[in-house]
């Protein structure tokens, strides 16, 4: 009986030391992935590229956007949160809101925050400025996913 309880203890041990998957970290999700906006009044198409932050912690990814095409567009980089199964992304970006003509037009810098649940990789970003392209502040909201590529 003292054996099997011996064997049956190293097991898990064994197991996380081989990479074999023991607890699931939620946050884990290393790799390049598309980010689907399909309500953004934009021309852009972005890719994420998730690595790990440095410090390495386990609640936190860093994110580097990539526009495609990159003319007319800011890459952005920052840390992504995990916190109750959802990562939280906040930036500043120079082009957030574009106005009139979406290659010419005027463009407003906004503050974007993305949050999205660790699972099915969808969530909401929230997209505020203080002055739109009407002088008015507000925030703007849309839907988006991640597709891994």
């Amino acid at each position: 009986m003292t054996t099997i309880r011996a064997v049956l203890a190293v097991i898990p041990v064994i197991a996380m030391a081989s990479g074999a998957p023991g607890v699931a970290h939620a946050g884990v999700f290393y790799g390049n992935y598309q980010l689907v906006i399909p309500q953004r009044y934009d021309f852009h198409t972005w890719t994420w590229a998730v690595a790990f932050c440095v410090p390495q912690a386990p609640d936190c990814v860093e994110i580097n956007a990539i526009p495609m095409p990159i003319a007319k567009a800011f890459e952005y980089r920052g840390n992504a949160y995990l916190a109750d199964g959802h990562y939280t992304l906040t930036v500043d970006v120079p082009d957030g809101l574009r106005c009139g003509d979406v290659y010419f037009g005027p463009v407003i810098p906004t503050r974007d925050v993305y949050t999205w649940d660790a699972a099915p990789l969808q969530g909401t970003l929230e997209s505020s400025f203080a002055s739109g392209c009407d002088g008015a502040p507000g925030t703007l909201r849309y839907p988006f996913s991640l597709v891994r590529l």
